[in-house]
């Protein structure tokens, strides 16, 4: 390694060839030091990177590891991502070599973590990011082994109780809000379709089929920065077109020939995540019905339409989910009757195969109000005996509503 003297600036710079991690020799030239010493830190630490050695220190690599998820991850991903390394990670490890840090250490570093007393959420979080990062220069560059697959690792999934409005509850809410307004049409949107708020928020006329009663959804909106950014949804399988109730489609309607010749491609809901919460918040004081976030409004779609009997696989495709357990793991404990269903089936063809006359007493009861599957029964026209379900099944009773993850 050599530094060389800038005589007309009076700084030191570098000139040097290296190899990149493709193998691919080329030369790099950095001016500006203002030592011989800075100078060269720099050539040694960029031939390091360059080539991703794993002597180059857990700080080092964390530049390599953003370089290359730079085209799969979302800017919000890795400022997130970036967030957590920063705080918890790069404070023990980042002038570690990566080669060097032990499983030993791991514990050690993982105790200290713990006894900050985060969530078990948060620590979960933390620990998949040094998991991560370990995986990455073990799978990518040749990193022996990942320390991290000899500990047991940190936090976990908290059980949490689903917060959800029933039908009633909905509608109580909507009667604090201003008919044919932007949050009354907003509101909606998000209980009558299941769309994530980022979705809904992202919207523009062009993603409306008013023909055919079909809403594309196909971006969303977050704020960064102080920006507005526009991507792609959350997954390949949020892009998705569900159809829409003719009411709704109305509604939506009306509301756009009221935005003055909007434009096409223009966001038919103008506004941030903030003040739909901050909405959200003073409409649930104003009329009194439970407090939930937004995206329990998300649940509140998924748990209308299990009690109206639609069956998981259709809830996955409307909620554009990557794969059907993540719709199982979320609303199964939802489904409560279907084992009972499930039983009554086979005595119902038990019954028609063999001709026996000895039915289950609901299928022979003069009653035939005794007779209804309890999956179709009409929400809105029974609400008082649905409200009392829910009641006795709610989550401090510890009924049926079970956990999301």
């Amino acid at each position: 390694m050599a530094a060389y003297k800038d005589e007309e600036r009076g700084t030191w710079y570098v000139s040097f060839y290296y190899e990149d991690w493709t193998g691919a020799k080329k030369r790099k030239v950095k001016r500006g030091f203002r030592t011989k010493k800075e100078a060269l830190n720099f050539e040694a630490e960029y031939k390091r990177t360059a080539k991703a050695d794993m002597d180059m220190t857990m700080g080092e690599f964390v530049e390599v590891y953003f370089r290359d998820k730079s085209q799969s991850l979302k800017d919000r991903s890795i400022k997130n991502k970036r967030d957590t390394m920063n705080a918890q990670l790069l404070p023990y490890f980042k002038d570690r070599p990566m080669n060097s840090i032990t499983p030993a250490e791991i514990i050690q570093w993982q105790n200290t973590i713990i006894e900050k007393r985060y969530s078990d959420d948060y620590l979960k979080t933390i620990q998949n990011q040094m998991t991560a990062l370990f995986n990455h220069a073990k799978n990518i560059y040749n990193l022996a082994d990942n320390p991290c697959d000899k500990v047991k690792r940190m936090g976990k999934t908290s059980k949490k109780k689903m917060k959800f409005w029933t039908i009633e509850e909905y509608r109580q809410f909507m009667t604090g809000i201003e008919p044919g307004s932007k949050y009354y049409v907003l509101f909606e949107l998000l209980f009558w379709t299941g769309a994530r708020e980022g979705e809904a928020l992202s919207i523009t006329p062009a993603d409306i089929d008013f023909e055919r009663n079909l809403l594309h959804i196909n971006k969303t909106y977050y704020r960064m920065h102080g920006e507005d950014v526009i991507t792609s949804p959350k997954t390949e399988e949020s892009n998705r077109t569900i159809s829409i109730p003719e009411f709704l489609k109305k509604e939506i309607q009306d509301y756009i020939s009221r935005l003055y010749e909007l434009p096409e491609d223009e966001r038919i809901f103008p506004m941030v995540h903030e003040a739909v919460q901050h909405k959200l918040k003073q409409v649930v004081q104003k009329t009194g019905v439970k407090k939930i976030r937004v995206h329990d409004i998300r649940h509140s779609h998924a748990a209308f339409l299990i009690n109206k009997g639609v069956q998981p696989l259709m809830i996955k495709e409307r909620f554009g989910h990557t794969d059907i357990r993540i719709t199982l793991n979320t609303y199964g404990h939802l489904y409560p009757d279907q084992q009972k269903v499930v039983a009554d089936m086979l005595d119902d063809e038990n019954i028609k195969s063999s001709g026996s006359t000895n039915n289950r007493s609901n299928v022979t009861n003069g009653d035939e109000s005794t007779n209804v599957n309890p999956r179709q029964v009409d929400y809105s026209r029974d609400s008082s005996r649905e409200q009392q379900r829910i009641g006795e099944n709610s989550w401090e009773n510890g009924g049926i509503y079970g956990t999301e993850k």
